[in-house]
């Protein structure tokens, strides 16, 4: 085996005794282990596998889907949602209302972070981010403290 080679990656790691034997490594002159059967990928295609399978359109979606749905489930948009609808006695107009106006603030969030991963590397994105959330969090204590 050459040193500068690239490392074969192994589809199937399960190993049943009738399939070990021993080889010998003709380079080092010791006693291996292996399979009699192994599938040989190359690298690039095994991550293109497993990212394909995390980065598939339905994961994104349900991922997306159960992470808003939790975050919103209780907030003050449900709350106003639920009270203009019990006041306008139009449960569906309000239902339509505030659906555009959910799509309208996600379409904008999309564009935005589409927009801000062209132009802004990971790393200043999480920053700002973080600094963002530090921001409101000390805005909310000094808020409790002084009133």
């Amino acid at each position: 085996m050459k040193l500068d080679s690239n490392p074969i990656p192994l589809i199937d790691t399960s190993v049943s005794h009738s399939q070990e034997h021993n080889i010998e490594d003709s380079e080092l002159g010791c006693s291996k282990t292996s399979l009699e059967t192994v599938e040989k990928a190359s690298p690039k295609e095994s991550q293109d596998n497993s990212t394909q399978k995390s980065q598939s359109p339905i994961f994104i979606f349900g991922t997306t889907f159960i992470t808003i749905f939790l975050a919103e489930i209780g907030d003050k948009t449900q709350l106003s949602t639920l009270l203009m609808s019990a006041e306008s006695h139009s449960p569906w107009v309000v239902f339509v209302g505030s659906g555009a106006a959910l799509i309208t603030t996600s379409f904008l969030g999309v564009a935005l972070g589409s927009w801000m991963s062209k132009h802004l590397s990971p790393k200043t994105i999480n920053k700002a981010a973080g600094m963002t959330l530090l921001f409101i969090s000390v805005m909310l204590f000094l808020d409790l403290i002084l009133y």
